[in-house]
């Protein structure tokens, strides 16, 4: 196997393919191992930046808000819609259509965070199809670094 190439680490990405200290073995306390900073990441490190966490929330809110409140307003309308006797609306209709909006709702939210480049300098495109791919990759790559050997 060949080692892939060295790409960039963003800022609140954890280095990968650290090793784990075997369980048995007592840790040092952390002032004789050189400090606390040393070997760990600060809390500001494993910070997501304000830019990309602004970027993120407003992809969410989009994505997610819209489906959202429109499985809201199927509510709305069927209440209206029976309520005034226009026609009759089956029960299983009125369900299955809100829970098809609130799921849509849902794959928003989590396409909301993976396709906001998570990048500080570079803003992404409208669609976020690229920066989508590009973090469900790091996404994968980190699940598969934790999987034990």
């Amino acid at each position: 196997m060949s080692p892939e190439p060295e790409r960039e680490r963003l800022p609140f990405e954890p280095a990968s393919h650290r090793k784990k200290s075997p369980k048995n073995r007592p840790e040092a306390p952390p002032a004789a191992v050189g400090g606390e900073k040393e070997g760990r990441l600060a809390k500001e490190d494993m910070a997501i930046p304000d830019a990309v966490s602004k970027r993120m929330i407003g992809r969410m809110a989009l994505l997610c808000g819209v489906p959202t409140a429109l499985g809201i307003g199927t509510f709305i309308a069927s209440y209206i819609t029976v309520s005034n006797e226009w026609f009759k609306l089956p029960n299983v209709a009125v369900v299955l259509v809100s829970m098809g909006f609130f799921g849509l709702g849902v794959l928003g939210l989590s396409y909301g965070v993976l396709s906001a480049s998570w990048d500080e300098e570079i803003p992404g495109s409208k669609l976020g199809w690229k920066e989508f791919t590009t973090n469900l990759g790091r996404m994968r790559e980190a699940w598969q670094s934790r999987k034990p050997s």
